[in-house]
């Protein structure tokens, strides 16, 4: 694996549980995005692998930001 990938280093997205299955999707601690229905649901499967760089990978995949 590339070491120098900004996924590995800095982590840059987090995320946050809203009501309803719904996740609200923050780059750098500015929101870009909320995940519903199945985004949510394949959001909630990233999360139950518990591997931080997947999950990492799977939200930049989803907004489209890096």
């Amino acid at each position: 694996m590339n070491d120098t990938n900004p996924l590995f280093t800095e982590k840059p997205f987090t995320y946050k549980k809203l009501k309803d299955k719904t996740a609200e999707i923050r780059l750098r601690g500015k929101p870009v995005a909320v995940l519903s229905g199945k985004d949510y649901n394949k959001f909630e499967r990233v999360l139950a692998m518990d591997n931080v760089f997947e999950l990492q990978l799977f939200l930049s995949k989803t907004t489209g930001l890096q």
